[in-house]
């Protein structure tokens, strides 16, 4: 049991790797379309690459989309619309009509009789209600036939029998024109009482355009098994295009659908195994520090499954809106956080896991590959607003240009393109956008740190730095100076110059706390600790790593930037007190005097303590010579080495010794001698 729980002890980065990708790869192949893969690519309008193609069973040709959709419209363009007679409507028109005629009549003002008129009036309304009363906004032809339904009956009527509104005043003209001292009366009355009693039934219309739709046969003929469907060399267009897509169809069903499922998900699982494992390799190769880092490992997968799972998403629901699945986000997010290289590669090796997902794998794999190469390529310093905006102007003009190439290709003209699809470029490149807002959602939630969080950081108007400036203004002389030199030495072998420079800034924060007790801050020549003992004054100073802890876990500063805090002084003695003790007693712990650690684990920590030692050094220099710069940057390093400082920062002697070369300069520019003007 003990050798188990030291095995797992000892071992927990490995297995939570091992975990991590057994999941990553599950999650995966459950996202991936259940079907299997035609073995065949083609492309419309281009030529068929492999031998004859025979036709391995019995299928079907279906239909394409565009004759699908040509028989849903001529369907509802010709469907029998149904309309409803309502029987009381008539009655309620003639009561309405003799009351408003018994309202309105005056002997004197007609030659005809009330009795007459209110016959004559009678008559028309029935002959209209006899053969329907509809309203004016219907646009049927007037030969369309028509469903009435009237009670429980629905018999076959032409639309043009119907009466409508307008019909109205022109009736009433002509059955009364031998009593033309009525007309107006009769006129306003009847196109006053007059409802339609006629109404169009939508929802029954519908129900026989859809039940109509339903029985639309989607196939077009049958291909008999060891038919000749395509011969090498013949160009992929028209029926054969359609002929080919109807086998691929059929083809991802059948084989889904036999006994051999468990064959197909071992298939697709050796596949995505591969690419994580391509992952793993480049990481422990190329980028060994984020590999030893569980969380930015986790990171990475988290962010391709993210992108596999939307993309699955968006394909469910409707594949023609895959391009407006912003994946350059991706890229982008990982340069932001790590580096151009690590971003592209896992940005080829998510689309090629896409590929499985996506329709015209080959046509979206290029788009999006190119436009990662572009989003790597372009997007530099996030900090400056304007430069993500310019990226994404480029990023969308690659996509429609390249979608335009392609459809130029398969189409061989212009004449069809579908204008919308570049509409859905534009909105990728907007919601690409969003990659400012998820940078700081990451951070938060991993607790990393990008670009644009450096920069904020590196402000010296930030409300931490004013205080080190105000409370220790030496110090913070001292840690620009610092800045200085480590972005400088950082630049000059590759290393993240901005990290550098924003640790450099915040190492010596825990002197704020007894300013005084450190010589850059203090204006005379009284020094407090020379009134202690040399141990004590070693723990004084030895506390400044442990409150600049404090403070920056106080004020939420990154973890990344609290490595250099804890990191600047490695396990190195504090010697003064040191060599001041064993003067005095003889007898010295080590432990008493040195620095809790850890050691420098990176390049950008390496670069600090070596430029934090030789700036403070160098302020005890007096009459500084290039010779004396010189020797003492190579004491104050060479003497970092042999205690072994550097052995977990991953940094070579080729690069200490460029190191070593940007501090002498940087110092030889400060020290340099001026002409002593007279007085």
């Amino acid at each position: 049991m003990k050798n188990l729980v030291f095995f797992l002890t000892r071992n927990q980065s490995l297995i939570y790797k091992v975990f991590l990708y057994l999941v990553s790869t599950l999650l995966v192949i459950y996202l991936l379309p259940k079907g299997g893969q035609f073995k065949y690519n083609f492309q419309k309008g281009k030529p068929w690459q492999y031998e004859n193609l025979l036709s391995p069973f019995n299928f079907t040709i279906k239909k394409d989309k565009e004759a699908l959709e040509n028989e849903k419209e001529e369907i509802r363009s010709s469907v029998i619309p149904y309309f409803d007679a309502d029987s009381k409507i008539s009655t309620v028109a003639l009561e309405a009509f003799k009351k408003n005629l018994d309202a309105e009549y005056v002997d004197s003002l007609y030659q005809t009789p009330k009795a007459r008129i209110e016959q004559l009036g009678s008559t028309i309304l029935n002959e209209v209600y006899t053969k329907g009363l509809v309203e004016n906004e219907y646009s049927f032809s007037e030969d369309r036939i028509v469903y009435l339904k009237v009670g429980n009956e629905v018999s076959e009527v032409v639309f043009s029998q119907f009466f409508k509104k307008d019909d109205l005043v022109p009736l009433v003209t002509t059955k009364a024109k031998d009593r033309k001292d009525v007309i107006p009366l009769l006129q306003r009355l009847i196109t006053t009482v007059a409802q339609p009693n006629i109404s169009y039934n939508p929802q029954r219309t519908e129900s026989a355009i859809e039940n109509a739709i339903n029985q639309i046969n989607p196939n077009k003929g049958i291909v008999e098994k060891g038919t000749r469907i395509i011969a090498k060399g013949e160009v992929v267009e028209g029926e054969k295009y359609l002929i080919l897509n109807s086998l691929k169809d059929q083809f991802q069903s059948q084989v889904w659908s036999q006994n051999n499922y468990y064959w197909l998900v071992f298939g697709y699982s050796m596949l995505v195994s591969l690419v994580f494992i391509m992952l793993f390799l480049f990481l422990r190769k190329y980028r060994r520090e984020i590999y030893a880092n569980d969380t930015k490992v986790s990171f990475i997968f988290f962010n391709i499954i993210v992108m596999v799972f939307v993309t699955t998403l968006v394909v469910k629901y409707d594949a023609a809106y895959v391009y407006i699945i912003p994946l350059c986000i991706l890229p982008i997010i990982l340069k932001s956080f790590f580096d151009a290289r690590l971003g592209l590669f896992v940005h080829v090796l998510t689309i090629m896991l896409l590929g499985f997902i996506v329709p015209n794998s080959f046509e979206f794999m290029f788009l999006q590959i190119i436009a990662g190469i572009v989003t790597i390529l372009t997007v530099a310093e996030l900090y400056k607003r304007a430069n993500l905006f310019i990226s994404v102007g480029q990023i969308t003009f690659i996509y429609i240009l390249g979608y335009f190439a392609f459809f130029i290709i398969q189409e061989g003209n212009i004449a069809q393109i579908e204008l919308e699809n570049f509409v859905y470029f534009i909105i990728c490149g907007l919601v690409t956008l969003f990659a400012f807002p998820l940078i700081y959602i990451y951070e938060k939630i991993f607790g990393l740190v990008s670009e644009v969080s450096l920069l904020e950081l590196s402000n010296t108007n930030s409300a931490l730095l004013k205080e080190l400036s105000n409370r220790a203004p030496g110090t913070f002389h001292h840690s620009l100076n610092v800045a200085n030199l480590a972005e400088a030495a950082a630049n000059e072998i590759g290393a993240n110059s901005m990290l550098a420079r924003v640790g450099a800034l915040y190492h010596d924060i825990g002197k704020m706390v007894n300013p005084s007790n450190f010589t850059e801050n203090q204006l005379n020549q009284i020094n407090p600790l020379n009134e202690l003992s040399p141990k004590e004054s070693a723990k004084i100073i030895i506390d400044h790593v442990i409150k600049g802890i404090e403070i920056a876990r106080k004020n939420n500063l990154p973890d990344r930037i609290v490595d250099f805090i804890r990191t600047h002084h490695g396990t190195s003695l504090v010697f003064y007190f040191y060599k001041k003790e064993e003067e005095i007693n003889g007898d010295v712990k080590k432990e008493d005097f040195q620095y809790p650690g850890p050691k420098p684990f990176s390049k950008e920590t390496a670069i600090l303590m070596m430029a934090d030692s030789v700036e403070a050094a160098s302020k005890s220099l007096k009459e500084p010579t290039s010779s004396k710069i010189d020797s003492f940057v190579e004491n104050i390093v060479n003497s970092q080495m042999e205690n072994g400082q550097f052995i977990n920062a991953n940094i070579t002697f080729k690069e200490i010794e460029i190191i070593k070369k940007v501090l002498k300069k940087k110092l030889k520019n400060s020290y340099h001698l001026r002409v002593e003007y007279p007085e």
